[in-house]
């Protein structure tokens, strides 16, 4: 495990327990992938989009921030704080040593936080994450058609709030290369979100967020809900 560019002490570090298709496992280092857009003008409606709630412009795409793994939950619910946080549909890329695994989570953001401060408000929320993963290797070869979606609670409905096909993010050779350039590579124990898609209408809280991840050419899905209980501001 790193901090920055140094090595940490073996002995020193800390993991997050998570379930795996119903296996036990570990995460150390827990890395956002942000702006992650492989298609210059979705990239640019994204930017755009968070740009209207005071999200500053990117310096660089894509950029990676390093979180704290104990964010990761697999709870049936979270607790925010205030009525500005929402979450974001992202696959999920986890090195468990012997080989990489591909799963789903959502990066769920404090908005408000994040107008001033992007790497803080990463921070600020839980990183709920689903209990299914399927090897890379199974869907490399057609990580393009993989569909992402999210869902949000309006109105005791469920309504559309992301949809689109993988192809609209970069491969998972591209961004893992990117990264170990950045950081030297995920190594094992290491988790990456590995970017979203924009959404439909406006970035908005629920109650309730559903993600899915849809593999049309094996005919299988992940799909995790949990429920947002917004704590009151003091």
């Amino acid at each position: 495990m790193r901090d920055g560019g140094k090595m940490i002490d073996p002995k020193m570090r800390s993991s997050t327990r998570i379930e795996v298709n119903g296996q036990a496992a570990a995460v150390e280092n827990l890395v956002i992938a942000g702006w992650t857009g492989r298609d210059a003008n979705a990239l640019e409606a994204h930017i755009r989009e968070l740009e209207a709630l005071g999200v500053p412009r990117p310096k660089a795409t894509p950029t990676f921030y390093r979180v704290a793994a104990s964010l990761l939950t697999q709870a049936a619910q979270i607790q925010v704080v205030g009525q500005e946080t929402s979450g974001e549909a992202e696959p999920v890329l986890v090195n468990f040593g012997r080989q990489l695994m591909l799963g789903l989570g959502s990066d769920h953001t404090d908005r408000k936080v994040e107008a001033y401060d992007v790497s803080i408000s990463k921070q600020a929320c839980a990183k709920p994450l689903a209990k299914a993963f399927w090897p890379l290797e199974e869907v490399a070869g057609h990580w393009d058609d993989l569909v992402l979606r999210s869902f949000v609670e309006e109105d005791g409905k469920e309504v559309p709030y992301q949809e689109g096909a993988l192809a609209a993010i970069r491969a998972p050779d591209d961004l893992l290369a990117r990264y170990s350039a950045h950081a030297g590579g995920l190594q094992a124990g290491d988790a990456m979100f590995c970017g979203t898609l924009a959404v439909v209408g406006e970035v908005r809280p629920s109650s309730t967020f559903t993600i899915e991840l849809a593999d049309g050419v094996l005919g299988r899905a992940i799909r995790h809900t949990y429920a947002v209980e917004a704590l009151p501001l003091a």
